[in-house]
């Protein structure tokens, strides 16, 4: 990156990549809710959401971004190990769709944490 009137130049095809991940995030996200609450445990939408991890982790997660990722990763996991199935006695099920609003985001989180981690073993198993 060349420093420009001291703001930084980003070439065109870095800007497409960023952008690419942002939407990518983004429709990740809006599918994951919008699934959680329509269409629960559905096949196509987990392999979308899983298409969509690995163009996030491959596209949008900078080295320093790496361990806030995994560590959202593993809160996923327990946030989702946790269960919201108790407020579905306060509106009916309200927990549940929470829960499968979670499942889909660990689902989405999973490819793009398995690509960081694996960057990551592989800074620090390879000498500098």
């Amino acid at each position: 990156m060349k420093l420009s009137e001291g703001k930084p130049v980003v070439s065109l095809a870095r800007r497409i990549q960023l952008i690419t991940g942002l939407l990518a995030f983004i429709v990740a996200l809006l599918l994951s809710i919008v699934g959680g609450i329509v269409s629960p445990d559905r096949g196509q939408i987990v392999l979308a959401l899983v298409i969509l991890g690995i163009i996030v982790g491959l596209l949008n997660v900078s080295q320093r971004e790496m361990a806030p990722l995994l560590l959202a990763a593993i809160a996923l996991v327990v946030v989702g190990g946790a269960g919201f199935a108790a407020l579905d006695s306060i509106v009916a099920s309200l927990g549940t769709t929470i829960d499968h609003m979670v499942h889909y985001m660990a689902v989405f989180m999973a490819p793009a944490a398995l690509i960081s981690a694996i960057r990551i073993m592989v800074a620090v198993g390879v000498p500098s």
